[in-house]
């Protein structure tokens, strides 16, 4: 006897619920309610190491395409509020050599023309202007000038919307095509960016050409920069460059940079951060001295910081809100001793944060606390000395730092003691720097390395006191506080679900954008965990 013939339609649908019933179910995606976790150590993949190498001048992704004062090197940046941004740019052509003449930054106007419709648009902005140089004081260094770099800041936006912008002088006329951005939404416990990648030592390899290649693809809604932009300082000022600046180019009377390779990193990233946000915290590669011990000239004037708007009078500190997250973004190579000016910002700007509004609470800093990796092992400690007894009492929820050219994400953890209410470490200095990756770990047999003495860290490392690894500068295996690591280039994503809970979700450029290499959800627990809280200008304990 014949079987019935069955309609294509219906037949498909059968075909696609066996396939569905017949593939292996993922594993849940672990919380940190499920931990502490045993550590892992994911094993080094040989093939990774290879060289990082540099791109070119001549790469056409870092030439200079525009002509005369025409804008280039564009960027955004949030302000202190969802209702503000800054946007910064380039006119005119740098300057290196010998004999150089600082173009006048009065000669070209700093002007946004924007608004929600890409014609016309109705609004205007204008700003300020400023050259900067890194001049050296020995004969036979090039001294560099930039070109003329614009701030203005856009005010009175409307939350999570798109506006088209606009910018250069018009009275020239040179202004850029049309970009857009959006706006972050208004701060509140229900209300978060969709998308927030972190990426930390990203260089200009071709291993960061992977980063963010994989970054834009995630479509992120703002980008955190952790320190270490674009390694200049591992170069000459004839451009000559190594992975190793100490190693071969000992004998220089200073240390040298070739800043060009600045505005080969504006032109590169041109296409992400002209509409992604970028939020940006030094890191030890942005110190470049140059003459009269100016340091950090090139990271202060290229990029704006909502510092004034965050009560801060340093671009090394500054706090800002999106959506319901708050953003401490601190400085490691500047006092921060409980003294100094940036504490004190500190403690007022974590006194003012209302945790009804704004329930995440995130900080970022470059150098880590809580890495286990021979490289900058502990190098950090005077800072955490210093500041990790505040963060913890006002209940810090992740911590991310970069500066270890690897991945590492720890336990809840405080004072190197696994604990319930201490802060989320991720150490994601892993963005593709010319310096290549941390492979070894400080817990393996001969590899403890000696405390180290930084100028602007200090050395305050010594042997634990309590615990496993007392009396020893080292623990003998992976800590207990580490609790996944891997040496990989890569990025992060950080997706706020709610008031208490947040997936995390780091991806190894060697892998197709849809495969992870690690995931959790970071959940808060605020009737568990008491933080402190401002109520009437008096701070006490919920």
């Amino acid at each position: 006897m014949a079987l019935p013939s069955l309609p294509a339609s219906l037949l498909l649908l059968l075909l696609a619920v066996a396939l569905a019933f017949s593939r292996p179910s993922h594993p849940p995606i672990p919380t940190t309610l499920d931990g502490p976790f045993r550590p892992v150590t994911v094993p080094f993949d040989l093939s990774l190491r290879g060289n990082a190498v540099d791109l070119p001048d001549s790469d056409p992704r870092v030439l200079r395409r525009v002509k005369g004062f025409e804008p280039e090197q564009i960027s955004l940046t949030l302000s202190s509020s969802h209702d503000s941004v800054w946007i910064s740019w380039v006119t005119g052509e740098y300057q290196i050599g010998y004999k150089i003449k600082p173009l006048d930054p009065k000669s070209v106007k700093s002007v946004v023309r924007y608004g929600k419709l890409r014609y016309p648009q109705t609004h205007e902005a204008t700003g300020y202007s400023l050259v900067y140089s890194q001049l050296y004081p020995y004969e036979g260094l090039q001294n560099y000038t930039s070109g003329i770099i614009h701030h203005v800041r856009l005010t009175g936006l409307k939350p999570n919307t798109k506006y088209f912008y606009r910018c250069g002088d018009p009275s020239i006329p040179a202004m850029s095509d049309i970009y857009y951005f959006k706006t972050m939404p208004v701060p509140g416990p229900k209300s978060y960016p969709k998308r927030i990648a972190i990426v930390g030592d990203l260089g200009l390899t071709y291993n960061t050409t992977a980063t963010v290649s994989h970054l834009t693809r995630n479509n992120p809604d703002l980008m955190l920069l952790i320190g270490d932009v674009t390694y200049a300082n591992l170069y000459l000022t004839n451009g000559t460059g190594s992975d190793c600046y100490s190693c071969s180019f000992g004998n220089t009377p200073i240390h040298e940079t070739y800043q060009p390779r600045w505005d080969y990193w504006g032109r590169f990233m041109h296409n992400l951060i002209s509409r992604v946000p970028i939020m940006v915290v030094e890191g030890n590669h942005e110190i470049e001295e140059q003459v009269d011990n100016k340091t950090f000239v090139a990271y202060s004037s290229r990029f704006a910081f909502p510092s004034a708007e965050s009560g801060s009078s340093s671009p090394f500190y500054y706090s800002f809100n999106a959506g319901g997250i708050h953003f401490i973004m601190l400085g490691a190579y500047t006092l921060f001793d409980r003294s100094s000016e940036q504490y004190r910002w500190l403690e007022q700007d974590l006194a003012e944060v209302d945790r009804s509004t704004t329930p995440w609470l995130v900080a970022t800093w470059h150098p880590p606390w809580y890495s286990t990796y021979v490289a900058h092992y502990r190098e950090a400690e005077c800072m955490k000395l210093e500041m990790e007894e505040l963060l913890y009492s006002y209940g810090v929820d992740i911590v991310f730092s970069g500066h270890v050219h690897a991945y590492e994400r720890s336990n809840r953890v405080y004072n190197y003691t696994l604990d319930p209410c201490g802060p989320v470490h991720i150490t994601i200095g892993d963005g593709g720097n010319r310096e290549k990756m941390a492979i070894k770990h400080s817990d393996e047999p001969g590899q403890c390395p000696q405390p180290s003495d930084d100028e602007y860290l200090g050395m305050c490392a010594t042997n634990f006191t309590s615990g496993p690894a007392a009396g020893k500068f080292c623990w003998d295996r992976q800590p207990d506080y580490s609790a996944f690591r891997e040496s990989s280039f890569g990025h992060g994503i950080l997706e706020v679900k709610n008031e208490t809970w947040a997936l995390w979700t780091w991806y190894r450029n060697q892998d197709s954008e849809d495969n992870v290499g690690d995931q959790i959800y970071i959940v808060r627990e605020p009737d568990r965990c008491h933080v402190q809280q401002v109520v009437d200008s008096w701070p006490v304990d919920l």
